[in-house]
């Protein structure tokens, strides 16, 4: 991959439509079991000289259309750890430019749009673990969020705050996929631990990874070779921006946040989610990805920064 494309950042949603021929079909929930994360693209990126960029697939290619408007990220002291994040609308080089994330409305900016930047700007819950919020019902996001049984789930795959003495510094995520938990290590021998899903048996990685981009309510696009071989999944599937896929919502099998995890200038197709099946966390099911209970994922996703350290143990 040439030099000018190695530093890709982050600069924008995928534009959705409001009313979803998915949702206007009345189809239920995409079945996530051993699908979640792979083929996605579409997302726009721009380079230390500033030149944006298209993915398309495995490749990047020059974005010609109307850049977007870009400012400065609010200060990190009034939005803790939030990474600008923007909206170009980048297939339609006639459209006007969108606003920031965090920016009013303007006109152009559809309320999801606008929904989705207030989402990646929450602030995290920084008070004492409280099970009954920390997994109650969420109203005030892109799109409302059930209440999570925690009561019966295994304990261990709670949300925790515990003691960390370990080799990795503040910021990083560490997953072990045998004990089926991942660890953000935190400021002064802290670290919040998570339950997850990892990758059955045959889909299971190790190493090193980047968190390269987030996205709230992200767009979910299965290879072509997927989608062919399940027929249920092709019924599920329709026309967006970037090709055949399940629109961000709730009935997206990458829940409600989704990172997305690089190696060098390379897309591993693993992501760190959410997830429609909560009850799969603590077990070896996706994949490759590292799944989470929604309200988790996005606990997670407040506090990381794209740029993160991911380990993922053997």
């Amino acid at each position: 991959m040439s030099a000018p494309i190695r530093r890709l950042f982050l600069a924008g949603f995928t534009v959705l439509a409001l009313a979803s021929t998915a949702h206007a079909q009345g189809r239920g929930p995409v079945a996530a079991s051993g699908i979640d994360g792979f083929g996605d693209d579409g997302q726009l990126y721009q380079d230390q000289n500033g030149a944006f960029y298209v993915r398309r697939g495995d490749r990047y290619l020059p974005y010609t259309g109307r850049p977007p408007v870009v400012r400065p990220a609010p200060p990190a002291a009034s939005v803790p750890q939030a990474a600008p994040v923007y909206a170009p609308d980048y297939d339609d080089p006639a459209a006007p430019p969108r606003r920031a994330a965090g920016a009013p409305p303007a006109e152009g900016l559809s309320p999801i749009e606008a929904a989705k930047a207030k989402a990646v700007l929450r602030a995290p819950d920084d008070g004492p673990i409280d099970y009954a919020k920390a997994y109650g019902p969420i109203q005030d996001d892109v799109f409302p969020v059930q209440a999570f049984n925690y009561k019966k789930m295994n304990p261990a795959f709670l949300r925790q705050e515990i003691a960390y003495n370990g080799p990795y510094e503040p910021g990083t995520i560490i997953v072990d996929p045998r004990a089926h938990q991942l660890t953000l290590v935190e400021q002064g021998g802290r670290a919040r631990r998570y339950g997850v899903g990892v990758g059955k048996q045959g889909f299971s990685w190790s190493g090193t990874a980047t968190v390269n981009s987030k996205q709230a309510w992200p767009d979910w696009y299965p290879p072509k070779e997927m989608i062919a071989r399940s027929p249920k999944l092709a019924s599920e599937v329709d026309k967006l921006q970037s090709g055949l896929g399940v629109e961000g919502g709730l009935r997206n099998p990458l829940g409600a946040r989704a990172m997305y995890l690089w190696q060098g200038n390379k897309d591993t197709l693993f992501r760190i989610h959410g997830t429609l099946e909560p009850f799969s966390i603590g077990r070896s099911v996706s994949s490759g990805c590292i799944r989470m209970i929604n309200q988790d994922a996005i606990d997670l996703f407040s506090r990381v920064n794209v740029g993160s350290k991911v380990v993922v143990l053997n």
